[in-house]
């Protein structure tokens, strides 16, 4: 079994450089949240059943888009500390977390920016804009996901119109409590 929390991934040609690890929920056609960006879905499946408190352990930053950043500040109190959280946004940041720093521009030269601070592994949280755009630049080493038994049809997807090819092998696959999947993939390079 893969194990997120680890610094020392087995990830081939990437020892001493960031992981960017997604760890996101879907729906199995592939949405990670309603139109309106809710996600009552969800609510069976608590994220440690998934891994998460091994990724949060593991992770030195998070990367979110702005969207995903609002969902996380209407839950009052910020979920991440002191983990420092990077939002990709062409708007200020109204009361942020101390920790919470807003960029905007090339997400390639932001990725760069991060790993040039020594980052092992960053947690590339979503929306679909911010992960279409780690792709194009090469820069998506780990895609773990727990698959929910639920077809929305109509929602945002994990995937974005547009996105490059990016090929996955297989780390592993186990099912979870409600029919659910935990699933790892690493990108073959």
């Amino acid at each position: 079994m893969f194990h997120p929390a680890r610094k020392d991934s087995s990830l081939r040609g990437h020892m001493g450089k960031t992981i960017w690890h997604c760890h996101i929920a879907m729906s199995l056609d592939g949405k990670i949240a309603r139109a309106d960006g809710s996600f009552d879905w969800l609510e069976s499946y608590p994220p440690q059943d998934f891994g998460f408190d091994s990724l949060m352990a593991g992770i030195d930053a998070i990367l979110m888009g702005r969207d995903t950043y609002e969902v996380m500040r209407g839950f009052g109190e910020w979920p991440y500390g002191e983990k420092p959280t990077i939002v990709m946004t062409h708007r200020p940041l109204v009361e942020a977390p101390g920790a919470v720093e807003a960029r905007s521009g090339d997400l390639a030269v932001v990725a760069a920016e991060l790993e040039a601070r020594g980052y092992a592994r960053v947690w590339v949280e979503g929306g679909a804009q911010v992960i279409r755009g780690m792709i194009a630049a090469g820069k998506l080493d780990v895609l773990e996901m727990a698959i929910v038994p639920i077809v929305l049809g109509d929602g945002i997807p994990l995937i974005a119109p547009g996105t490059p090819e990016l090929k996955l092998a297989l780390k592993s696959c186990e099912p979870r409590s409600g029919g659910a999947l935990h699933v790892v993939y690493e990108a073959a390079r």
